[in-house]
């Protein structure tokens, strides 16, 4: 078994499990994502995760961290970190963003990655008076998009002529320190997004799923056309709860589930446009945690929750972004007993 990387959603919403934790106050501020970030780093954790959104999609009265500032600080304050943030292209021209990230990316010294999302939440756009684009298209404009991000990430001059953008004699420098160019993250779990996932990214991103339905993504995946030379590689979400025994993280998982239940999810739900798979998916794995949250299973004692990522790994998945709550002690909690616990897996396999 290979040894899987780890890494943290960071809490653009305030919180990643129930927003109302007598324990963790809400606080979407960036000096909690830096702390986070850099305990995270001490940890032994090697990703972060910064999600994209213009407003919080549980409550638009409530805070929400601003992804791309973010990552740019975030660079500056950790020292080998992996700095993931989410873009949805709706948002950027591709020539501003692929600056942008090429800035990052310098930034961080070959640290910097994006995670393309092609949006999901509609007020945040409508409110903003840009149009949201019907499903299919959004994918079709996502893959216009990332497209030019790549030519320009080249470091070559580049004349492009599409349906969506037209490019002409422009080069941007300097060059990228990640080579062949920052990594690409793709989630999604429409045909169209694992389309796109095969034909430009790196990595593709599974919301929390059961070990035998992400085997199932993972097969369908790899069935596609393969457009890039490097296979493509996977990461799964996940939030965590782990205590000494099965018993204890059980009556935990319950605890934040019902403090869970109280949060109102109804600007959330009536945001979310009726194609996306995502939300159909999500309905069939109630639990706590976002992008799948606890339907991963990482609930249970350490040896179990170590043996279950130790199996997610057996079916091809190699990075983990996780979630905790109250997330410093529960992140070191998992760094503490359970990352040896998985070493000694890989060990003794």
């Amino acid at each position: 078994m290979s040894q899987p990387r780890y890494g943290i959603w960071i809490p653009v919403y305030g919180n990643c499990g129930a927003l109302n934790h007598p324990q963790e106050p809400r606080d979407a501020s960036y000096q909690r994502a830096k702390q986070l970030a850099q305990l995270a780093e001490a940890c032994g954790f090697t990703t972060t995760l910064i999600a994209e959104h213009i407003i919080n999609p549980r409550n638009q009265e409530l805070d929400q961290l601003e992804t791309w500032t973010t990552a740019a600080a975030l660079a500056e304050a950790t020292e080998s970190i992996e700095i993931i943030a989410a873009v949805k292209p709706l948002l950027f021209h591709p020539v501003v963003l692929a600056k942008m990230a090429l800035n990052i990316d310098a930034i961080s010294g070959g640290r910097f990655a994006i995670n393309l999302v092609s949006a999901w939440f509609q007020p945040e756009l409508q409110k903003s008076g840009i149009p949201f684009l019907p499903h299919d298209e959004r994918y079709r404009y996502s893959q216009e998009w990332i497209e030019v991000v790549k030519a320009l990430w080249s470091g070559e001059k580049i004349n492009f002529q599409g349906n969506y953008f037209q490019i002409t004699d422009l080069c941007l420098r300097p060059r990228p320190i990640a080579q062949p160019h920052p990594r690409i993250y793709l989630g999604g779990e429409s045909d169209a997004a694992k389309n796109l996932a095969m034909q430009a990214a790196d990595v593709f991103f599974l919301n929390g799923r059961p070990l035998e339905v992400v085997r199932e993504i993972i097969a369908d995946v790899k069935n596609r056309k393969r457009t890039l030379p490097k296979p493509l590689r996977f990461a799964l979400s996940a939030f965590v709860i782990a205590r000494p025994t099965d018993a204890e993280a059980q009556a935990e998982y319950e605890y934040l589930l019902e403090l869970s239940k109280q949060d109102d999810r109804t600007e959330l739900l009536k945001g979310v446009e009726p194609e996306v798979v995502m939300f159909k998916n999500m309905a069939k794995y109630p639990g706590v945690g976002s992008n799948g949250g606890t339907a991963a299973g990482l609930v249970g004692s350490y040896d179990t929750v170590a043996a279950r990522i130790a199996d997610f790994v057996g079916v091809g998945i190699d990075t983990f972004m996780l979630q905790f709550q109250p997330f410093a002690p529960e992140m070191k909690r998992f760094s503490q007993e359970v990352i040896p616990r998985v070493r000694y897996l890989e060990l003794v396999a």
